[in-house]
């Protein structure tokens, strides 16, 4: 019980190192001390049970928020929203519980802490971020962009090559400490902290790719409408007229609206209004993007979003989906989910998985609707051949919660990783430019209503990261966990000859 409480404690601490906390040490000593609990455990029951209560606390303080979405925006009974929530977070808690055990199992050399360790949880991360179509959030190598010495690495390796090294500092964290009355391993261990913080800072300074062509001018429109009201077709006039207010009080080359921005599909659109974006965006010689639903309610229909000015209309359609939110998986079984939450267009078509940026406003922009920026070789699809990044959303489900800085700060883990600068447009927050260094470099006040202007400039060229995506730190945590596998006394033992 003390074990699991200590572990409960530290994955609560963890949430303090990322957005909006950003302190980031927190991340690396909040898992040191989860290691400590496996370095000590008696079994591979009390790893799980070390692991499981880390998830708790981390999932339970971190995204929480889920009740929100559940209960104020999605019509959920408050009792049964709580209790889906708690469900969730113990669910992906469990996959540092399973890393746990893992460890304890295999572990038989006391190096196994710098090895092992970090593979495991580095694997359990990547696991949680494809399975049942992937949960990737809150991954730790997220919380050292963009201030830590470890955001160096992240045009190399990628988000989950971040983790594996925060994981490698708090193994090293404790090896050292459980090797203090030892002068060779507490050097050793000192030694290669510094050397990892060292080299992070290094790798801040090439610069992987470079400028191309002239900046362009932008506005990032955050139109701030009430989640409760977005959908009731009394209110579309009103959200119509106020976001043709903000696009004529703001001219840029590329203006950018929110996801579902305007509230009806594509073909409902009145022609005088599509009329009018294309006009504002042929006197700013660019073009507007826009978030709306396409296709027919009868039958397939998308998220989507629409470009309208000086280039032809080009459209890009949400790819990953987000489970009993947009979609309803396997239908004849949980399709009843549709009549508990009360969520307009929750069965979305699924884009293709080939889309290419669009040509708009002097630059190719890799469009990425809400959600699809957390899974990072999903974004380098469209890549190299896009100059920019581009992030709409609607976060007003989630309320005034950690949900909108955490989703912030992943977009600034995709500006790192591809080298490109990253625009966020978004109904209620945050809205932010970020350059290609991961920095963001404005924000809009979440919740209020206004408009981002700056200059976006293009890059061309390939980060590491880019090219290779996540293979190099996946083939080396499989060595990892195959090594620990072959080091089990008994692995070979059935091929022994008898004497």
């Amino acid at each position: 019980v003390r074990a699991f409480l200590i572990s409960l404690a530290a994955g609560v601490v963890t949430v303090g190192g990322f957005a909006p906390f950003n302190l980031y040490p927190l991340a690396v000593l909040g898992l040191a001390v989860l290691f400590w609990q496996w370095h000590h455990a008696s079994s591979p029951r009390a790893g799980f049970f070390s692991g499981w209560g880390f998830g708790l606390g981390l999932f339970g303080a971190g995204v929480s928020w889920i009740y929100i979405s559940l209960h104020q925006y999605g019509g959920m009974a408050a009792w049964l929203a709580a209790l889906a929530t708690i469900l969730f977070c113990a669910f992906l808690a469990l996959f540092p519980a399973v890393a746990g055990a893992l460890f304890v199992y295999f572990r038989r050399q006391k190096s196994a802490l710098l090895w092992l360790a970090p593979a495991l949880w580095m694997m359990q991360e990547w696991v949680r971020g494809w399975i049942f179509t992937g949960f990737p959030w809150l991954a730790l190598g997220y919380s050292q962009v963009p201030a830590s010495p470890l955001a160096g690495y992240a045009p190399l390796v990628g988000a989950y090559g971040v983790s594996y090294l925060v994981a490698l500092l708090a193994a090293l964290l404790t090896w050292s400490v459980a090797s203090r009355h030892s002068r060779r391993p507490l050097a050793w261990g000192i030694a290669g902290i510094v050397v990892l913080l060292v080299l992070g800072w290094g790798l801040r300074l090439p610069e992987w790719t470079q400028p191309t062509g002239p900046p362009t001018s932008v506005a990032l429109v955050q139109g701030n409408i009430p989640q409760e009201m977005k959908w009731r077709p009394e209110k579309t006039a009103q959200t119509l007229a106020r976001y043709a207010e903000l696009i004529a009080a703001h001219p840029a080359q590329l203006i950018v609206l929110p996801e579902t921005a305007l509230p009806l599909f594509e073909d409902e659109l009145p022609p005088a209004y599509r009329d009018m974006l294309v006009q504002f965006g042929q006197q700013n010689g660019g073009d507007i993007i826009v978030g709306l639903p396409t296709g027919s309610p009868r039958g397939a229909y998308y998220n989507s979003v629409l470009s309208f000015g000086a280039a032809p209309t080009q459209a890009y359609h949400k790819f990953h989906l987000v489970p009993f939110g947009e979609y309803i998986p396997m239908k004849p079984l949980w399709g009843w989910i549709i009549e508990v939450l009360h969520i307009p267009l929750s069965d979305f078509a699924r884009g293709s998985p080939t889309q290419r940026p669009l040509q708009v406003g002097g630059q190719a922009v890799a469009m990425n609707i809400c959600y699809e920026d957390v899974f990072g070789e999903e974004i380098i699809r469209q890549l190299p051949a896009a100059s920019v990044l581009a992030n709409v959303s609607n976060v007003a489900w989630f309320g005034d919660s950690l949900a909108l800085w955490q989703h912030g700060q992943i977009s600034q883990m995709r500006a790192l990783e591809t080298g490109r600068m990253m625009l966020r447009a978004t109904n209620t927050g945050l809205t932010a430019l970020i350059d290609n260094k991961g920095v963001m470099l404005a924000h809009l006040p979440p919740f209020r209503e206004g408009v981002l202007r700056g200059m976006v400039t293009g890059y061309t060229g390939s980060t590491p990261y880019v090219r290779w995506g996540n293979a190099p730190i996946l083939m080396l945590c499989w060595g990892s966990l195959a090594l620990g596998i072959l080091l089990r006394p008994g692995v070979f033992g059935r091929f022994t000859p008898r004497r």
